[in-house]
């Protein structure tokens, strides 16, 4: 089983953890017994490449 991790940059309050191994799973940290999110490695990193990817600035929402 692989070790639950939680970002540096969570707040208390809105808090998900994540483990990764041969599927990633997502669970939220107030309620650990609410079930899991278990999805592929590869969506996993697809999800975080489109997180981080640049966007460009959209002036009609500022």
């Amino acid at each position: 089983m692989s070790e639950w991790r939680t970002s540096r940059y969570s707040g208390k309050d809105n808090c998900v953890e994540v483990a990764l191994g041969a599927v990633s799973q997502i669970r939220d940290a107030k309620d650990r017994a609410g079930g899991t999110l278990i999805i592929s490695t590869r969506s996993w990193d697809a999800f975080l490449a489109d997180l981080c990817a640049p966007r460009p600035l959209d002036l009609r929402n500022l």
